[in-house]
């Protein structure tokens, strides 16, 4: 092999499998590329970055995790057979590295960069997502770009009380929990998954064993660094701005931090944006008006460019001082930005049934933050089909959130849901999933909508909570309530404040968000960002229990607001009277083309019929969906006839079909006949089957006897005597 083909690998073992980290033979003109190989899954990722531009003041990052379906040896299905937009799930994996890595850049690069994760090979039992979070650190870890790294990351389950890590899907099927964590050497830095109904310490101890095994990969990162990583750029040196900071805080600090004590969010916005745009115009005008010679084109480009930075300087300097006027406060007083104590919640307001017509309808309000929940049931045809990597597979229950602009005073275009809305929606249907009914016990299709419609701190979080309530109004008999809470962090590295249910600003500025939804036995998703280099256990731990109080409290408040109509936050025994009606019934396997009928036709009168729709499946479960009872107990009714077999011992109004000279032959039902023996006719001896039965007649017939070949025997005599013996009981 040529010189520029030769790879340097390195490899390490990681839940018990060996896993390949390689560089120097795919993507060579990227700044860094590694080839992630897994068993048989590969993922390529790259990292790029464009040349300096002059006036940035924001950091323009962009990672795509790209699934190929020929990686996996399938053509994707529907009209078009090419991959199009991003599905959710690569939607997901995106927005986790992107979280991990983001904070890990040096101050002051802002070069636009891009991380690439293509698929090349995928094999179930190897989650690609897993190679691709490796790679992406690996590729940075490697290229010039100021990456703070490495990090690692695994998949962490729990199967019957041992931990997996990068667990097979057979696993995580059987798992009570199912982690994502990505860590630095020093600390976690990205959690995200979810639990059935989980205690804390079992938590704790889940992220502590899978930063050991992140350990092993940033190790290995390490040494590949070594023998073949790149010289880092090195960003350019912050301009000294002290003078111009010093006089800012002389101007600003008084009337930001009266403005900071707005408890109100619009008008505290509002406030400081007041503030922030009388300073930066009049320093933007003083500068404007200096007397400068210009008598070139350039000269006009550097004056321009001199308005430009003067205003992003001065804007980014009130900003910086208005994040630590309330981080200052928080840490010095113990007082937030509206008043609350650290481990205080804002007022909280239920409503169910708060429109007519939505199956379940939920309406929850904490503090400035409020969403409209709406659920809805539906049958085996309003199930979801996903067509992924792994094969199409079906999904019974669906929780989209929706951000529309108004929720935050804001005027922009409606477009489709974006990756916050994508990734806050998985997070709150992660919540909800371990408590929903086994699709056995409850069978219906079922979709959730939340809209937000006001924000101030944590909409997702809002969604769980109103899931919750709009479920129970439906009627879905939920295992137990959920209801979220978001966490904060404040710290300046010898303080620390842990803030329960935190307002936009504090997310903005504060040094964590960490969301937990569970129930009161324990947690059912989590979600952790940490924005400073390290964290000690003890405030994870700290956090966890500090947030636990505070779900509780939720619980609480969700509880006695509904009261009156939920009694103690349990579903309602009655299904809204809008809502469809679903029934299940089983038949033998061998039975089912007799509701098919020959082209369909027996079972599309049926449904012309009746107005429900039924949908059979292989295994002889056929599920009778109507808008109404009458629909479906007339459907139902239907197909029972049609399906029906004789019981020993039953009696039935036969209608007598052809006469023999040893007896009768009678049908009890449609396409069901039994044999009624002459000596079963009547009591005594009975000369001729005539004397007693003709062609046509309807007789009462007992069940006796039905033999290996499906033969039934029927008795006109017990059937008699019975219905005699029974007159003589009454």
């Amino acid at each position: 092999m040529p010189y520029w083909f030769e790879p340097t690998t390195v490899t390490l073992d990681v839940g018990g499998r060996p896993m390949t980290i390689e560089t120097g033979r795919l993507a060579k003109q990227a700044a860094g590329a590694v080839v992630v190989t897994y068993g048989d899954t590969s993922v390529l990722v790259t990292a790029v970055h464009s040349s300096p531009r002059p006036g940035i003041d924001f950091f323009p990052l962009t990672v795509d995790f790209v699934e190929k379906f020929a990686a996996a040896g399938r053509i994707p299905g529907g009209f078009f057979k090419r991959e199009g937009r991003l599905s959710d799930r690569e939607v997901l994996v995106s927005r986790f590295i992107d979280r991990s890595i983001r904070p890990l850049f040096a101050e002051g690069y802002n070069d636009e960069t891009q991380v690439t994760a293509t698929v090349l090979s995928s094999q179930s039992e190897n989650a690609a997502d897993m190679c691709a979070f490796v790679g992406a650190s690996a590729a940075l870890s490697l290229s010039p770009l100021p990456f703070l790294g490495p990090i690692g990351a695994v998949r962490i389950g729990r199967v019957d009380g041992e931990f997996a890590i990068n667990p097979s899907p057979e696993q995580l099927e059987a798992a009570d929990m199912e982690l994502i964590v990505a860590g630095t050497r020093g600390s976690i830095v990205m959690v995200e998954g979810g639990a059935d109904q989980l205690p804390e310490s079992d938590m704790i101890g889940a992220l502590r064993h899978a930063h050991g095994e992140i350990l092993k990969i940033i190790d290995s990162i390490e040494d590949l660094q070594k023998r073949a990583g790149k010289e880092k750029i090195v960003p350019p040196v912050a301009e000294d701005l002290s003078e111009l900071e010093a006089e800012l805080r002389g101007k600003a600090e008084q009337p930001l931090s009266e403005a900071f004590q707005i408890r109100e969010k619009k008008a505290r916005a509002s406030a400081v944006k007041t503030i922030e745009k009388g300073i930066i115009d009049e320093y933007v005008t003083e500068f404007a008006n200096q007397k400068v010679e210009i008598d070139t084109l350039a000269g006009w480009d550097d004056r321009r460019n001199g308005l430009a930075k003067m205003r992003s300087n001065v804007k980014n300097i009130l900003h910086d001082l208005g994040g630590e006027l309330m981080r200052n406060r928080v840490l010095d007083t113990g007082e937030r930005i509206d008043g609350r104590k650290n481990n205080e919640i804002r007022p909280i307001a239920c409503e169910v049934r708060a429109v007519a017509r939505p199956h379940g309808a939920s309406l929850f309000t904490r503090g400035e933050t409020q969403a409209m929940v709406n659920a809805t049931l539906g049958s085996g045809f309003d199930e979801q089909t996903i067509d992924g990597m792994i094969g199409r597979y079906k999904k019974t229950f669906m929780l989209h959130y929706n951000f529309p602009p108004f929720s935050v005073g804001e005027a922009r275009p409606l477009r489709g849901p974006g990756r916050r809305e994508v990734g806050h929606g998985t997070l709150a249907e992660r919540a909800i999933k371990p408590v929903l009914p086994s699709h056995e016990d409850f069978p219906y299709t079922i979709r959730v909508v939340s809209e937000t419609l006001e924000s101030n701190g944590s909409s997702s979080m809002a969604a769980v909570c109103g899931s919750t309530l709009a479920l129970l109004d439906s009627g879905v008999p939920l295992k137990a309530p959920v209801a979220g809470i978001a966490m904060g962090l404040i710290t300046d590295g010898e303080r620390t404040v842990i803030l329960s249910d935190i307002l936009g600003d504090e997310d903005h500025l504060g040094d964590m968000d960490f969301k937990v939804a569970g129930t009161e036995e324990g947690i059912t998703a989590l979600q952790m960002d940490i924005k400073v280099k390290q964290i000690d256990w003890e405030i994870v731990e700290a956090a966890l229990a500090q947030a636990r109080e505070g779900r509780l409290h939720i619980l609480d408040c969700m509880r006695k607001e509904t009261d009156s109509e939920l009694h103690g936050l349990k579903a309602r025994e009655e299904l809204h009277e809008f809502a469809p009606r679903l029934e299940v019934l089983f038949i033998k396997p061998d039975r089912i083309r007799d509701i098919i009928g020959p082209g369909g036709k027996v079972i599309r009168a049926i449904q012309e019929t009746t107005g429900a729709k039924i949908d059979v499946e292989d295994s002889g479960r056929v599920s009778v969906f109507g808008p109404d009872r009458s629909a479906v107990d007339q459907a139902m009714a239907m197909v029972d006839e049609l399906t029906q077999e004789a019981e020993i011992g039953k009696i039935y109004l036969a209608k007598v079909k052809r006469v023999a000279d040893f007896g009768a032959f009678a049908e009890i039902f449609p396409g069901t006949d039994g044999l009624i023996h002459i000596s079963h006719l009547a009591e005594g001896r009975v000369e001729n089957v005539t004397d007693v039965l003709n062609e046509g007649d309807e007789v009462l017939a007992k069940c006796i006897d039905i033999d290996p070949a499906g033969r039934i025997r029927l008795s006109r005599k017990e059937a008699l005597a019975e219905i005699a013996n029974q007159a003589d009981a009454e």
